[in-house]
């Protein structure tokens, strides 16, 4: 019976006992007043998600935008040489058939006027 605790012993570890399950117990209410609901969890990442498809949207609208700019640039750098080379055509045109019908009247009067 010398091993045995006195009953002030034992109420002295009930006590210590009943105040570390009052702390754990606060403890954890602590971490369970820090946890979201599903409902809100489920709300916030729906809403996440919805946040990052627009996103994903607005930068496939801004690319295919971009690349519309790049096609309607190249289109109209075209047309732009293609008028130049229009231009060049027609210039050449303009002046080289002039000079020809004075060099073949100047070649023919000069045959006409030998003859």
């Amino acid at each position: 019976m010398a091993d045995d605790p006195t009953l002030g012993e034992v109420a002295r570890r009930l006590e210590a006992i009943h105040a570390d399950l009052k702390e754990d117990l606060r403890e954890y209410g602590a971490r369970l007043d820090k946890k979201v609901s599903v409902e809100r969890y489920e709300l916030e990442r729906r809403n996440a998600d919805d946040v990052h498809r627009q996103l994903i949207e607005r930068v496939a609208a801004i690319e295919t935008e971009r690349m519309q700019e790049i096609r309607d640039d190249e289109l109209a750098r075209r047309r732009i040489e293609d008028q130049r080379r229009a231009d060049r055509r027609l210039i050449l045109t303009g002046l080289i058939v002039p000079v020809l019908v004075v060099l073949l009247q100047v070649y023919l009067s000069t045959r006409g006027a030998g003859a």
